[in-house]
Order: structure tokens, then sequence, then C-alpha cells
């Protein structure tokens, strides 16, 4: 009996031709399998293709609420941002996709998982790293890695050879991965960091310039660290992002292109859209402004840049991120309350906030006449803290007398 594999795919002419060549060069029974995490019709018309191409079964799973619920919150309660910028929407879908691809592995009789991943990139690691983590002997079949295909050429000859369809019409010069969170484009005219991309590449947002001349309110609530409603109507996670994503994008938010340094070592360069991504994380950081404690926060902040560098590596299942994952949630349980945002021409701009548990105390901040602050206190509290830069000071001074009698002779 032949062994069989468990490949991710997305129907696309690789993903096809990987099929294939897991068939006819290392005689293997293929399961496919697409996630719909978001990505549009194309999702049955893969499983459809699949099994034109001669997989034994294919899975097509609905996981946009799985996704959002379980990966895509959690993170955004990190408030997490790879090198400052990047809000992660490749690196959170893998660990989601591979632990699927487990899954169906295991009920299959599956001895391996294959995938559509390059040598060069992070997504073999994220793959591979949650796999291993969630099944430890699983095997993983990574073709990029092993076949003798030198470039695009051979890979059409052989799919001519094996009946797969191959494009007329010249592709987009660019790679796209798309999900609920965010669509990104690599590769191809991108690769020159110098060149702008083109007007018409972008799918979510539109042009900033040519967004609408009047500014749009919207009004974001949470509750206990992820957001529930959008303008007081509550959505479930999938359909709130789908709304944010509408909103924002309408109104060219959430565009970014970033130099990025890859885990295996090199720089590339990735252009994103995550207007609804962009939209829910200046909202939450508003009402973050007025519910966590001042030193909480800013720790919080300190440990977000490593939980990126965790999700972006591939370290889901890591024990260190769901270390911090539990700090984070502990410290989101608190961000309860609302945000109004002003969408204009590729801004998000925060113009208000609430929150029926909010340590902003305007008695306490006025510059009108109050009764429950001493302003004179503040001149001991500013001696005390001033102490070891005071002590500092007459020791340098002292010093430098020093220094100077000994160069004089004197």
């Amino acid at each position: 009996m032949k062994k069989k594999v468990v490949l991710a795919y997305s129907g696309g002419l690789d993903t096809s031709i990987i099929l294939k060549w897991l068939q006819t060069e290392r005689d293997y029974e293929v399961v496919a399998f697409t996630a719909d995490i978001g990505q549009g019709d194309e999702v049955e018309e893969a499983r459809v293709k699949a099994l034109n191409t001669g997989a034994v079964a294919a899975y097509a799973l609905d996981l946009q609420e799985e996704f959002v619920s379980d990966f895509v919150f959690p993170m955004m309660r990190s408030a997490a941002l790879y090198e400052g910028y990047y809000l992660l929407g490749t690196s959170i879908a893998r660990p989601l996709i591979a632990k699927k691809l487990v899954e169906i592995a295991e009920q299959e009789g599956a001895v391996a998982i294959a995938h559509g991943a390059t040598g060069k990139g992070n997504d073999q690691v994220r793959f591979e790293m949650t796999a291993l983590a969630l099944r430890p002997d699983i095997q993983t079949v990574a073709p990029w890695r092993e076949w003798s295909f030198k470039g695009r050429a051979d890979l059409e000859a052989f799919a001519r050879q094996h009946g797969i369809p191959v494009p007329t019409t010249q592709k987009d010069p660019w790679s796209t991965d798309a999900n609920l969170l965010h669509i990104s484009y690599e590769g191809g005219i991108l690769e020159d960091p110098w060149a702008e991309p083109p007007a018409h590449m972008f799918k979510l947002t539109v042009d900033p310039a040519l967004a609408p001349d009047t500014p749009e309110y919207v009004e974001i609530e949470f509750e206990g660290g992820n957001p529930v409603a959008i303008d007081g109507e509550r959505l479930s996670p999938a359909a709130l992002l789908a709304r944010a994503n509408q909103l924002a994008g309408a109104h060219g938010v959430g565009r970014l292109d970033l130099v990025e340094n890859r885990f295996v070592g090199m720089k590339s360069r990735g252009v994103y859209e995550t207007p609804g991504g962009t939209l829910l994380y200046h909202a939450r950081r508003a009402v973050e402004s007025l519910t966590l404690d001042r030193e909480v926060l800013h720790q919080r902040d300190a440990l977000a840049p490593k939980y990126a560098e965790l999700v972006y590596n591939g370290f889901w299942y890591a024990p260190e991120r769901e270390a911090l994952q539990a700090y984070f949630d502990h410290v989101a349980a608190r961000v309860t309350g609302t945000a109004r945002i002003k969408l204009f021409k590729g801004n998000a701009t925060v113009v208000g906030r609430k929150s029926p548990i909010s340590l902003y105390d305007k008695e306490l901040v006025t510059f009108e006449a109050d009764n429950v602050y001493n302003q004179a206190d503040a001149a001991a509290f500013i001696k005390l803290n001033a102490l070891r830069l005071r002590v500092k000071a007459r020791a340098d001074q002292k010093a430098a007398q020093q220094a100077l009698l000994e160069e004089t002779g004197a």
C-alpha cells in the first residue's frame, strides 16, 4: 500500500505541480488540504482542482472564525508589531494551517505533510515547527528543497507533461498571499526596494489620494481585551474583522511597504495591506490608554517585540510564547471601552475614547482649581528622584577638581 502525504494546497500552478510531483517522483497518495481563512471563492475551486489533478481526497475547511478568535485576536492582545511595523498577517496564519495539516494526517493515516514554501523563506520554518510541536514523529516533504527543477521553464514543462493547465497570459510579476487579516505582496518587480509598488496591485485598499474627501467616524467597542462591536453592532470575530477591512480599506488605511529581516538570515521586501488590523490596532491602543496602569502598559510594550519575533519565526506552540500569552491575556482583561476613530485619506486617527473602568481622573489632571492634588508635593518628588543624579554630579565634580589639582601640581 502506498504511503499518504497531506499537502497544503492553494490551487495555484506551484502546488498543483507539487501534488503531481509527490505522486510521480515520491510515489505518495496525496491528500490535499485548502484552508479557508478568508481568501474567497478560490477555496472550493482549489478542492475540485486537487481532485482533478489526482488527489485521493481533498479537504476545503472554513476556518475563518477559528483563525480570528484563536489566533488573530490573541496576537492582537499583545499589541505585537514585528520590527515596529508589521502586523504579522502571514505569520499568524501558518500555525493554524499546519495544525490542520497534522489533524488531517492523523485522520487519514498519513505519514507525512508537504508544503510549497521555498528554502529561502520563513513559511517553511513556521509550517514545520508547528507540525513537530504537535506531532514529534511527523515527516515533512518540502519539494522546493528537494527537486531538481532549475526555474520556471522547468516547472511549466513538467506541468504540460502531466496535463496541468499553465496560464497563457502573463501573471502579475509578484506573489501574493491573502487571508482575512491581510494580503502580502513579494517578489518580482518588488525585489527592487527602490521601486514604488504599482498602483493597480492593491486589492483591499483604495489609493489614499483617491479616497473619499469626507472623513468617516467609526466606533470600536472592546470587552475584556477583544473587539466585539463596530458602530454599536455586535459581530462575530471573523465578521468584525471583515467589516473593519471594508471600512478602513475604503479610506486607503493599512498599506505598508517594509524591508524586513527574515528568520533564515536575509532581508526581504514585502508590501502589505492590513486595513482592518490597522484600524483595530489604533482603537485598542486608545482604550488601553484609559484602562491600563502605566507600569503594566510599559512592561507589556517592552515584551511585545519578543512576542512578535516568536510569532514571526514560527514559535506559536513554543512554551515561551504560551507563557507570554498568559501574561498578555491577564493584562488585556482590563481593556474594556470604546474608541472613536476618524478614517481619512489613508489615516486612522484616534479622536475619542471612553471606558467604564477608566483610570483617567479629570479632577487630577485639570488645569482648573481642584481639591485632590497638592502641587507642592511635587517638589519633594522631584528632589528624591533627582537624588542619585545629584550624587553622581557631585562625584564627577570632585573627580574633575582632583584631576585639575594633579595636572597643575598644586
